[in-house]
């Protein structure tokens, strides 16, 4: 009976089935605290979420935009290398084009000063032919009348038939020379 009696007690007590009262007042908690956390809670956790992502969004929107401005600043900064680099090839064009100039210009000034030098030059080197050519002819003369007048016996110390002999004698010598030739 003793084993009865704790069967009948233990099937009137399922441990899995609580009593009704424990059960009506554990739903009404369960309501009161669910409306509470429905109430108060959950839009301030809608609210923390909507701004997260209004934040997440609004990031996001800035970043896009920093990007596009990142990207035109981009363009505009190899549009401007381009143009620099343009204008260096230019200036190196204009250097090139100028050193030319410069070089043709130095060369036509020692064309012109080897010119001069070439023709001051010249014109020494006739003076000093005419000089040597002088200064022969008067030694030639003067040497030929002493030997003339050795030779012939008499003094031949007059000046212009001194000058006649003189010149007769350097003709006949030019003469030959050109005929050497």
């Amino acid at each position: 009976m003793s084993q009865l009696l704790i069967l009948a007690v233990e099937e009137s007590e399922n441990p899995l089935v609580p009593p009704i009262p424990e059960l009506v007042i554990g739903l009404i908690a369960f309501v009161i605290v669910f409306g509470f956390l429905a109430k108060k809670l959950l839009p301030n956790i809608n609210k923390v979420l909507e701004e997260r992502r209004e934040a997440i969004e609004g990031g996001i929107e800035k970043a896009e935009a920093a990007q596009t401005e990142a990207q035109s600043v981009l363009e505009q900064y190899k549009a401007q290398l381009a143009e620099a680099r343009h204008e260096a090839a230019r200036l190196r064009q204009e250097a090139q084009e100028q050193g030319a100039t410069l070089i043709a210009e130095m060369r036509a000034e020692g064309q012109r000063q080897r010119e001069e030098i070439v023709a001051a030059g010249h014109a020494q080197i006739e003076a000093d032919r005419k000089a040597a050519a002088s200064a022969l002819r008067q030694d030639v003369g003067k040497l030929a009348t002493e030997l003339a007048g050795k030779l012939v016996g008499e003094s031949l110390e007059d000046h212009a038939r001194q000058s006649r002999v003189i010149d007769r004698f350097l003709e006949d010598l030019e003469e030959k020379a050109e005929a050497a030739r």
